[in-house]
């Protein structure tokens, strides 16, 4: 069989182009008009192939770097090779992708969320905000969640977007999931207002912080 390359990838996203879709992904500051479970059904016939996935995401085509992140090898790749790619993944849903499918899945990650936990670019912390807060669920021993709060209370609120929302939502799950520290996160979360106006669709969990806690506490202990 013969192997597939970029440029018929290229050819057939180009293909999949959907006006309704750009349109509404451009409001989420995501320049694609790729459906994506049409992008999802390209990656699941393609399988895995890590080299055709670096050279997609050379392309610096969003679709194409979305699609790249689905047919790649996770722990292929080195510690700086992924801190190159979230530096350059400036569209949201690829940063989202990269860090949720890609850096969790890879031996570095610790690292990586340690090294952008700090940086001064808002987009790199937010993605080690969003490292974190996985941490505070899945693996909270040795995170200083005090200190996390201390910083969240300090910087939250003048934060950029992103890097607030992802502060957001370590606030709440520290609050959520560590009965002890409820009660700061919440009177944090109280004060400085964060996201307390999000407009909300019914009978979703508002994003925030005390709302988000207060329901989320309300399941466990219903549970």
């Amino acid at each position: 069989m013969a192997e597939t390359t970029v440029a018929e990838v290229m050819a057939e996203l180009a293909g999949l182009e959907d006006p309704k879709v750009r349109a509404v992904n451009e409001k989420h500051g995501d320049d694609h008009g790729v459906n994506l479970g049409k992008l999802r059904a390209v990656a699941k016939r393609l399988k895995t192939q890590q080299d055709l996935s670096r050279k997609l995401w050379e392309t610096g085509d969003t679709a194409a770097r979305l699609l790249s992140l689905l047919i790649c090898r996770p722990k292929a790749f080195g510690n700086d090779e992924l801190d190159g790619m979230l530096r350059e993944a400036r569209v949201p849903k690829v940063q989202d992708w990269l860090v949720n499918y890609v850096v969790k899945k890879n031996p570095h990650v610790e690292d990586l969320r340690a090294a952008w936990f700090s940086d001064q670019d808002p987009v790199v912390a937010s993605a080690g905000w969003a490292l974190t807060s996985e941490r505070v669920v899945k693996n909270p021993e040795g995170v200083d969640l005090e200190g996390l709060l201390d910083i969240i209370e300090d910087q939250m609120r003048k934060a950029p977007e992103r890097l607030q929302w992802a502060m957001n939502h370590t606030l709440a799950q520290i609050g959520i999931e560590n009965p002890g520290q409820r009660a700061r996160a919440v009177d944090i979360g109280e004060r400085l207002e964060v996201l307390k106006d999000y407009p909300t669709p019914p009978n979703c969990t508002s994003p925030f912080a005390p709302a988000w806690i207060a329901e989320m506490v309300r399941r466990q202990q219903a549970g």
